[in-house]
């Protein structure tokens, strides 16, 4: 697949590097600021909805975001034009961070629930759930506090001890910002894969050429498997990725029948 840097894409390119150049260089923590919280954290912004696209988090997530953008954005955006293609690549973006707000909002009023449930009823067996769900088996501090408090049940000091923690993880766990273009590229993927189904594409760890259209099926598939699993210890926005599929999705159809509309 032949590959020319167009308008645009240079200039998203050029915008997400130097975001992530500034943070490096100037060791301000954008992540902090402009990147996206939960609905009802007390950080949470209207606009970190817009602007958590543009920041990274490290090195390899750079690198994966703007190689799928220089990959495959410029033929959207010869096909397009550079207006719509940036317009496509906002509302991919916003639609994901639309998505994957809304299912965190289920999954923390869960965690809130389990929170209540055991400040009103502390015992060690409501202290597993809560934690089990919230870290799974990665928290390290886990086994020794639950020994102290599975051997002295109605201990108030161990008490109070397990309650601040599970308020702390909760407040921790609810205020971690989200970022990153994975929802835009999602949607850029989603896109070439409906408009160019059968151009082969190789692997970069499997040089086996393979069609667009399985490409982007594999790729779907697997992240719809891994938001209904929800590992506690993975932090991948799955569903923000399948946020952006399904906006690109309602684009490319919607742009197809106003286009047959006039033809």
């Amino acid at each position: 697949m032949q590959m020319s840097l167009t308008p645009m894409v240079k200039n998203l390119l050029i915008l997400n590097i130097g975001v992530f150049l500034i943070m490096v260089f100037t060791k301000v923590d954008l992540i902090d600021i402009f990147g996206l919280r939960y609905l009802e954290a007390t950080d949470f912004r209207p606009y970190q909805l817009f602007t958590h696209m543009f920041i990274h988090s490290g090195w390899g997530h750079l690198f994966s975001n703007m190689f799928g953008l220089f990959m495959f954005g410029p033929l959207l955006e010869k096909m397009w034009g550079s207006k719509r293609f940036l317009a496509f690549y906002m509302i991919c973006g916003l639609g994901a961070a639309l998505i994957y707000s809304g299912v965190e909002y289920f999954e923390m009023e869960k965690l809130n629930r389990l929170k209540l449930s055991f400040i009103s009823s502390p015992s060690p067996e409501s202290y597993i759930k809560f934690s089990r769900d919230a870290l799974g088996n990665d928290d390290l501090s886990y086994p020794q506090l639950l020994n102290l408090f599975e051997k002295n049940p109605d201990n108030k000091e161990i008490i109070d001890l397990a309650k601040n923690r599970v308020i702390s993880v909760y407040n921790k766990i609810s205020n971690i910002p989200s970022v990153g273009a994975s929802g835009a590229l999602f949607g850029i993927l989603l896109a070439f894969g409906m408009l160019f189904p059968n151009t082969e594409l190789m692997m970069l760890f499997i040089p086996i050429p393979i069609k667009a259209k399985y490409f982007v099926a594999m790729y779907g598939i697997f992240e719809l498997y891994s938001g209904v699993q929800r590992n506690p210890g993975d932090h991948v926005g799955h569903f923000a990725h399948l946020g952006g599929m399904l906006f690109a999705f309602l684009i490319v159809k919607y742009w197809e029948r106003e286009r047959n509309r006039f033809y």
